[in-house]
């Protein structure tokens, strides 16, 4: 199989704090990837390494069969960043930062910048430093589709974006991977946004890798049952490889599972827990992130 992102055995640390130990994923060609997690447990760092800014404490990152650490002027080519901030000269207006990145890439494709500022309905000698951060990030977004790169990485897109620019960015990045064969390695914490978008995950927490999966896997496989406590003094339950993660509320109960009813009734019998109402209910990929992550 093709694949043009292969992260093996990736372990980091900043100090003595663990970022994580052992992370492995592979991306293909073609595919949308989500690097999922909540602030904090590594996501820009493994961007960082994917760009040759940051060296793993061991382990190493191949893009397009390079050394992340060792990417020729080609390679470096054929990827888009689009890094946290959305960073641009701001003195610049639409018209004159589009014609200075332009000297840069010798695949220059000028329509595919134009059409998307068409979209912000605003003038082409607006400066940048004047214009809202979702004009901004479209400027930037514009600007990466215009290189044609084979390999799109978007740290932290959704940065001060409200829901309507979040989701024009999502659509055109969608359109661009969909129509032209591109990959696309993006990160985020918002995940809602990302249902029915991104093809393959891995969730991070503080303590490294949770889940590396097919996100239909994922969803289809990670469970949540709801049910009512008679007696919630008696639910006391630890996570295990059968419990992933659990809540009580009052006399509200749920556990966030990867095994079937018959074995979380069973576990719950097992330790006297009293019950009743037991069912499950389905789950978005936010609430089932959150049901692996936990709330806090």
């Amino acid at each position: 199989m093709d694949y043009v992102v292969e992260c093996n055995n990736l372990t980091h640390y900043y100090g003595k704090r663990l970022v994580y130990e052992d992370m492995s994923f592979k991306i293909k060609k073609g595919s949308i990837f989500g690097l999922l997690g909540k602030n904090g447990t590594g996501k820009t760092t493994t961007i960082n390494i994917l760009n040759g800014y940051l060296k793993p404490r061991s382990g190493q990152c191949l893009l397009f069969g390079e050394d992340s650490q060792r990417l020729s002027p080609a390679t470096k080519a054929r990827i888009g960043f689009l890094m946290e901030g959305h960073i641009q000269y701001n003195f610049m207006n639409l018209y004159q930062i589009e014609k200075f990145y332009s000297a840069f890439f010798t695949n220059w494709r000028r329509d595919a910048y134009y059409e998307l500022m068409q979209k912000l309905e605003v003038s082409d000698k607006q400066k940048i430093a004047n214009m809202s951060c979702g004009q901004r990030s479209q400027v930037a977004l514009g600007l990466i589709l215009a290189q044609n790169p084979d390999l799109m990485v978007l740290d932290d897109y959704s940065m001060g974006l409200d829901a309507g620019y979040r989701r024009l960015f999502l659509d055109y990045l969608n359109e661009y991977a969909r129509a032209e064969n591109k990959t696309i390695f993006i990160t985020s914490h918002i995940i809602q946004d990302l249902e029915n978008f991104i093809d393959d995950c891995v969730i991070l927490d503080y303590r490294g890798v949770l889940l590396a999966s097919r996100v239909k896997d994922f969803q289809d496989n990670f469970k949540q049952f709801r049910f009512e406590l008679q007696r919630p003094e008696t639910f006391k339950i630890e996570k295990d490889d059968i419990v992933r993660n659990y809540e009580c509320i009052k006399n509200h109960g749920v556990i966030y599972t990867f095994s079937d009813q018959q074995t979380i009734e069973k576990h719950l019998q097992e330790r006297n827990i009293d019950y009743d109402k037991f069912h499950q209910e389905p789950m978005s990929l936010e609430e089932a992130f959150i049901g692996l992550t936990g709330k806090y």
